[in-house]
C-alpha cells in the first residue's frame, strides 16, 4: 500500500507538473499574441481601411465634417487615437465608379422627364425666333431690328439665344435641385454618403448640367433653319473651336448654377433671377455683338465683368464668324478664368453648406 500511494502521489505531481508546464505555455502564447496585436494597432490603427474597406460615419461637426471611404470631407485629416493624423486616399478606380454612378442616376432621372426638359430649354429660344425672325419680317415695314448693313437679325440673334439657352439650363439644373436639397429635408445627405469626396459630389452636378446645356444649345440650331422668314445658316468653318467653345460655356453655366445654388437662400432663388439673371442675359451681348456697342465706350466695358459676353462672343465666333466679335484667344482666356473662379466659389459654398 505504502508503495501504491507513493506511486500515485508521484503520478499527481507529474500530471500537475505537465498542467502547470501547459497552462504557461498558453500564457506565454496568449501575452504574445497580444503583445502581436497591441503593436499592429499602434502601427496601424484601422486595418479595414488599409484593405480598402469602406468606412461610414453620419455628419459631425463642422470641424470633422463627414467621413467618406477613408477620407475627410473638408479636405482635412482623419485623426487616429494611437498616431498622428494622416491622409487616406480614395482609389481611383471606386471614384470613377461612383461618380458614373450618380450621372447615370441622373440621367435616367432626366430620362423620365425628358418632354418637360425640352420644353423647358426649347421654349425660350423658340419664342424670340418667332417673334423677332418670323412676326416681324412679315409686318409691313419689314423687321425693324435689321441692321442697315443688311445683316439679317436671325444671324446676330442665333449665338446669342444658343448662350442664354446654356446659362438657363445650367442654372435650372444645378442651383434649383440645390435649393430643394438644402432645405429642411437635408436631401443632400444621401447623396454625400456614396463613395466620393464632397467634391466629387459637386463636379458630377457642374458635368450633368454641362451635358444639359451642350443639348439646350444644339437645340436652337434645328429651330434657327425653320422658324425665321429668312433662313439662318450656321457657318461653322473651325469644328474644334465651336467645341471647346460650347464645353467652356456649358460648364460655366454650371459653376454659376452651383455659385447661386450654395450661396443664396432657397426662398431668395426667385429673387436671384429678377435681380442678377435676367440683368446678365441684356446685358451680354445676347441680342447685340459687343463690338457694335463702340458708340457707348463706358457700357463695352463695363460688360466685360459679365461672364455671359464671352459665351455670347464664343459662340458667335465659332457659329457665325462673319460677324464681328472679339479675338477667340480673349474668349477662350476669359472662359477658363470665369470657369476656375466661379467653380472654386461654387465648390467652397456647397462643402460649407453640407458641413453646416
Amino acid at each position: 500500500m505504502n508503495n501504491s500511494e507513493a506511486g500515485n502521489r508521484e503520478q499527481g505531481i507529474g500530471t500537475r507538473d505537465q498542467g502547470s508546464a501547459t497552462a504557461n505555455s498558453l500564457t506565454c502564447d496568449f501575452r504574445e499574441a497580444e503583445a502581436n496585436l497591441l503593436l499592429l494597432s499602434k502601427n496601424q490603427a484601422n486595418p479595414a481601411q488599409e484593405l480598402g474597406a469602406p468606412s461610414f460615419a453620419l455628419p459631425g461637426s463642422p470641424r470633422t465634417g463627414l467621413r467618406l471611404w477613408g477620407g475627410w470631407a473638408m479636405g482635412g485629416k482623419p485623426q487616429n487615437s494611437t498616431g498622428p493624423a494622416h491622409e487616406q486616399h480614395l482609389n481611383p478606380g471606386i471614384f470613377v465608379k461612383s461618380f458614373l454612378g450618380l450621372f447615370l442616376r441622373d440621367l435616367r432621372v432626366l430620362s423620365r422627364e425628358f418632354i418637360p426638359f425640352i420644353l423647358r430649354v426649347g421654349m425660350q429660344p423658340l419664342l424670340f425666333l418667332f417673334v423677332f425672325t418670323f412676326i416681324l419680317p412679315r409686318m409691313g415695314g419689314g423687321n425693324p431690328m435689321a441692321v442697315a448693313g443688311g445683316t439679317d437679325f436671325g444671324t446676330i440673334l442665333l449665338p446669342g439665344l444658343m448662350a442664354v439657352a446654356i446659362m438657363f439650363s445650367g442654372i435650372a439644373a444645378v442651383a434649383l435641385p440645390l435649393s430643394s436639397e438644402f432645405g429642411i429635408t437635408r436631401e443632400i445627405d444621401d447623396r454625400v454618403m456614396c463613395p466620393l469626396p464632397l467634391w466629387g459630389v459637386a463636379l458630377e452636378k457642374v458635368c450633368f448640367s454641362a451635358m444639359q446645356s451642350i443639348i439646350a444649345a444644339l437645340l436652337v440650331i434645328p429651330m434657327a433653319y425653320y422658324v425665321p422668314a429668312s433662313p439662318v445658316r450656321a457657318d461653322i468653318h473651325n469644328w474644334f473651336l465651336f467645341a471647346l467653345v460650347l464645353l467652356l460655356a456649358s460648364l460655366l453655366a454650371g459653376n454659376l448654377g452651383l455659385v447661386i445654388g450654395s450661396k443664396v437662400n432657397p426662398r431668395q432663388i426667385g429673387l436671384v433671377f429678377s435681380i442678377i439673371v435676367v440683368p446678365i442675359t441684356f446685358l451680354g451681348c445676347v441680342y447685340y455683338p459687343w463690338a457694335w456697342l463702340y458708340k457707348i465706350p463706358w457700357l463695352q466695358y463695363g460688360v466685360l465683368f459679365n461672364p455671359i459676353v464671352y459665351m455670347s462672343e464664343g459662340l458667335r465666333a465659332a457659329v457665325t464668324p462673319s460677324i464681328a466679335h472679339m479675338p477667340w484667344w480673349a474668349i477662350l482666356v476669359a472662359l477658363v478664368f470665369f470657369n476656375a473662379a466661379l467653380g472654386r466659389w461654387g465648390f467652397k459654398g456647397f462643402l460649407g453648406r453640407v458641413l453646416s
